[in-house]
This record gives C-alpha cells, sequence and structure tokens, in this order.
C-alpha cells in the first residue's frame, strides 16, 4: 500500500480527486463507487489519513463510455443507456405527458436515480455470487423513485410508462454491447434476463412505495 501510495503521489499526469467529487462526477453513490475501485474499474489510493483519492483520468473516461481499467465489457452500460434515454426525450420532447408535467428540479433528481440505476446494472452482469446485494441496492433506488413520481402525483399509468422508457434504454444498451463484445445468443438472452430481473424489482418497489402512499388516501374516503 505504501508504494502504492507513492507511486501515485508521484504520478504528475494523473489528477487525484476526493471520493465525494468523484461521486458528483460519475452521478453515483458512494458504495457504487467503492466497489468499483474495489474491482479494479478505477485507480485509487488511500491517503495517510484513510481517505481515498481517485483517478480523475479513469473516470472521465468511465462518463465517456470508454470504461476502466478493469477491462469488464459492461463498464461502459450506464453511459451508454443516458446517452440512448436524453436522446429519446430530445426527439419527444412534449410527446410525454409524465415528462412534460415533472419540475426541472425533480427531473434532476430522477436523473440522478437514473445515474445510480444504469451504474449498478452494469455491476450486476458482472458480479455473479454478490448480485443479492446489488438486487437490494436496486430496490431501495426504486423506493425512492416512487416517492419522487408520488410527489409529482403521478399516476399508476404515468409512472409505468416512464419506468418502461427507462428500462427500453438500458435493455438496448445492453444488446448493443453483447453485440460489441460477440457474445453468443445463449449469453445475449443470458444479459437480457439477468437485466429483466433487476428491472423487475426496481418496478415492484415503485409499487410498493406507490401503494402505501395510496392506502391512508383510500382509507379517509
Amino acid at each position: 500500500m505504501v508504494d502504492r501510495f507513492r507511486d501515485s503521489s508521484e504520478s504528475f499526469s494523473t489528477r487525484w480527486i476526493t471520493l465525494g467529487q468523484a461521486c458528483k462526477l460519475l452521478g453515483v453513490n458512494e458504495s457504487t463507487l467503492r466497489r468499483w475501485a474495489d474491482a479494479g474499474h478505477v485507480r485509487s489510493f488511500r491517503t495517510p489519513g484513510g481517505h481515498r483519492r481517485f483517478s480523475e483520468e479513469d473516470l472521465r473516461s468511465l462518463v465517456a463510455g470508454r470504461g476502466g481499467t478493469g477491462g469488464e465489457p459492461y463498464t461502459s452500460l450506464g453511459q451508454l443507456a443516458l446517452t440512448r434515454i436524453r436522446r429519446r426525450l430530445q426527439r419527444g420532447r412534449g410527446q410525454a405527458p409524465w415528462y412534460a408535467n415533472i419540475s426541472e428540479e425533480e427531473r434532476e433528481r430522477l436523473r440522478s436515480l437514473g445515474r445510480r440505476l444504469v451504474a449498478l446494472g452494469s455491476e450486476y452482469l458482472t458480479k455473479g455470487a454478490r448480485r443479492s446485494n446489488l438486487i437490494d441496492e436496486a430496490r431501495e433506488i426504486g423506493h425512492e423513485y416512487g416517492r419522487e413520481l408520488v410527489r409529482d402525483r403521478l399516476s399508476m399509468r404515468d409512472i409505468l410508462e416512464a419506468f418502461t422508457f427507462f428500462r427500453k434504454g438500458l435493455d438496448d444498451a445492453a444488446m448493443e454491447l453483447a453485440q460489441k463484445n460477440d457474445l453468443t445468443s445463449e449469453d445475449a438472452v443470458e444479459v437480457w434476463e439477468l437485466l429483466s430481473n433487476l428491472a423487475d424489482q426496481v418496478l415492484l418497489a415503485i409499487a410498493e412505495t406507490y401503494e402505501q402512499a395510496e392506502t391512508p388516501a383510500a382509507s379517509t374516503r
């Protein structure tokens, strides 16, 4: 560890930034970024005081969709999915009531949740036995989504439309990466099944939150 710190400190070509700065740059939470660093997708080191520092170069490579140093085939899934979603929103601007009725402040909160979820999706495809922990995090993101959408007073139909819009962007991005990585049809089906399972859990969590918000109102009628 000492040698790694010395090597990192002497690198003049790489800028090292704090955990908070790195999370803001990527739009993911701290636990996600720590997992990426532990898996080798982002170079990092600890200061003598125990604080992590992250390679800005690696982080910007992830943002640009080029992947990190780990070489995993799905590290760019998140950025590719977000790019697809943004393009679809721009092309269909004004045609989606669920989107048009949300304030810009609320949209930014939803974007942050979206970035966390697509980052989680790329991890989910490669983590094997650790997927159960990622499912728990995905469900929590789903609950947060539900609270935001309920706060915006969206109907269940609008919520489902918003979710399927997002899900299509994630599915399409995964299939594009499967083609780029020359996956067999069997492996491509496995990718689709894994993402479907993750998305289903998020949707169920959204529905649970919506149902909990509606139940008190129904009981007073």
